[in-house]
């Protein structure tokens, strides 16, 4: 007994000095009634891969699929250690020390049930639930890193029992299966699932939240399948009414987050609301940032007196990643960007590269020829699972700058230390807002706002996030990339610390199929130097041009480069 009131004190304590979140009307607070603006990153491509992000997309999308690809090159026993290598790497707590320090507050960790419970045709006893300890022991240890960091940790449940829509890369769902609506089984087996985890950590004050199903899609009686059209949407807010009650059998504390259909923003029919700690959940991709955009999930909250997150965004330029948030924190809008890692992955804060071995692969995936033996599959699986560890992933310094420092202030800051005399690779223009730092003319992508304004806005998908298009090299010279695709008008902007107040030369290392000229100017504007660049008859032939008396003063100098045609490829400069 005494025992049992000590724990209860401890309890108590624990939340007493925790940040253990709540809802107040339309914000959500820690126990202190402080206003908490969730900032954080969703752990996409960790339980649940979806096609694209292993480069898979074309030939397998769902989870399920890119298996068999993978079993029928090194058998069942070798996919299993490819994957159990994958979660192993994937998320550790190095990544989430990192994501504390860079300035993310939350995370929101997208579950797949199958690291939790057994399907129910797997199921040895029908209608009774298989516990497996693997989901359970990633989400303890993922919570005590989230701890360590004081940063909340959301459970977001990706892919439910026999998939919660149509679109079957985003929850796992094999079509020729009961899907989670169609069977009574998935729909107890999923409150099961929540009601257990909500047992499991209903006295974890860094548990934000539980977001119950993440983007529902389905067409219950709309023609849409993907559920936009649907006006009463009553199952989806029957069973996530079920799901609340079950958690609240065993938690009385946490944040209940529900999503609309139609990928969350579908909250038609919606009955009256079951829980008074509530969120509501809502994504947002490839539209404009500004107020119309968000004009359906303001009125809601407005309705409804509750908050509300944007659960899940991203896949697009910094100029729109710098643009959301500001629109986000002039509303009082936490959120969660998407994903965390993926391959080639320019459009997110780390990559993890791609090896030849692993290209070898997904060509033969996708176009047959002759079959990769399994040792060479295998190791070529197993490389590609140890690149996902943090210390192996590239971490992309101009997202993050994107989504913290540029959403404060327009100010420039140098990528690298530039020094004159020295190399200037033309990749390495200063990291800062469009406008101030370089000057692009398709920056972003809103082709659902408008579908003529679909845009890779890096075109060469190399480097860097920014609307400036960065392609591979194979100039003799180089850090792999040049600047390509330019446009009369666009500018790229360099620190340059001079060691002298002098007149410097600029070897200037170009291609291009058409002459062209560019301007050197300071950052007022000032005019340094034109240069004249005859066509080296093609992209991939590259030439050097040199102009002279190109004033810089000791100290720091900010210069801008300005094409004045379309068309010129850029490698360097050399400072002399």
């Amino acid at each position: 007994m005494k025992r049992a009131i000590l724990l209860s004190a401890l309890l108590l304590s624990q939340f007493g000095t925790s940040q253990l979140l709540t809802t107040n009307g339309q914000k959500i607070i820690n126990d202190k009634g402080e206003n908490i603006q969730l900032r954080g990153l969703g752990l996409g491509g960790w339980m649940l891969q979806e096609g694209y992000m292993l480069k898979t997309a074309d030939f397998a999308g769902p989870q399920y699929k890119i298996k068999e690809k993978i079993a029928e090159l090194v058998s069942e026993d070798g996919m299993n250690d490819f994957y159990k290598a994958y979660l192993k790497n994937g998320i550790t707590k190095q990544d989430i020390d990192f994501l504390a320090k860079a300035g993310f507050n939350s995370i929101r960790l997208p579950m797949h049930y199958n690291l939790y419970t057994l399907p129910i045709e797997k199921e040895p006893v029908k209608g009774q639930n298989t516990w497996l300890e693997e989901g359970f022991k990633m989400t303890d240890d993922l919570l005590k890193w989230c701890a360590d960091n004081k940063i909340y940790l959301i459970l977001d449940l990706h892919a439910a029992p026999g998939g919660q829509g149509n679109d079957v890369n985003i929850s796992d769902n094999d079509k020729s299966k009961p899907s989670l609506w169609e069977s009574e089984e998935n729909q107890k087996k999923t409150i099961a699932l929540w009601k257990k985890l909500a047992e499991r950590y209903k006295n974890e004050p860094w548990i934000g939240g539980y977001d119950l199903i993440n983007e529902p899609n389905i067409n219950f009686t709309g023609k849409n399948p993907n559920g936009t059209d649907e006006m009463s949407n009553a199952p989806l807010w029957k069973l996530q009414k079920d799901i609340t009650e079950a958690i609240r059998q065993v938690d009385k504390k946490h944040i209940i987050i529900i999503e609309g259909n139609g990928w969350g923003n579908n909250y038609n029919g919606l009955i009256p609301l079951w829980d008074n700690n509530m969120v509501f959940s809502f994504h947002k991709y490839w539209n404009y940032n500004n107020d119309e955009t968000l004009k359906f999930a303001l009125e809601l909250r407005e309705k409804h007196n509750i908050p509300i997150w944007l659960g899940e965004t991203g896949e697009n330029s910094n100029v729109w990643f710098t643009e959301l948030i500001r629109l986000l924190d002039k509303h009082n809008i936490g959120y969660a960007f998407w994903p965390m890692k993926k391959i080639d992955n320019i459009a997110g804060i780390t990559n993890v590269k791609i090896t030849p071995e692993y290209q070898k692969l997904l060509d033969y995936w996708k176009n047959g020829g002759e079959k990769p033996s399994r040792d060479f599959a295998y190791k070529a699986l197993m490389k590609i699972a140890d690149n996902y560890k943090f210390s192996n992933v590239e971490v992309k310094n101009d997202v993050i700058d994107a989504m913290f420092r540029q959403t404060k202030e327009e100010s420039t800051k140098p990528f690298k230390n530039h020094q004159a005399p020295g190399r200037i690779f033309a990749s390495e223009y200063d990291l800062g807002r469009m406008g101030s730092a370089y000057s692009d003319k398709d920056y972003m992508n809103l082709w659902v706002s408008d579908p003529e304004k679909r845009s890779d806005w890096n075109s060469g998908q190399q480097m860097r996030n920014d609307g400036v298009d960065i392609y591979l090299c194979n100039d003799k010279i180089t850090n792999q990339y040049y600047v390509g695709k330019t446009e009369t008008g666009e500018w790229l902007q360099y620190t340059i610390t001079g060691k002298t107040d002098k007149d410097y030369t600029f070897n200037i290392r170009y291609s291009g199929s058409k002459d062209s000229k560019i301007k050197i100017e300071d950052a007022s504007g000032k005019q340094l130097a034109t240069a004249t660049l005859a066509s080296t008859g093609g992209n991939e032939n590259w030439k050097t041009t040199s102009v002279k008396g190109v004033h810089l003063k000791k100290g720091e100098n900010k210069i801008r480069v300005i094409f004045e045609n379309d068309g010129t490829n850029l490698n360097y400069f050399e400072v002399q």
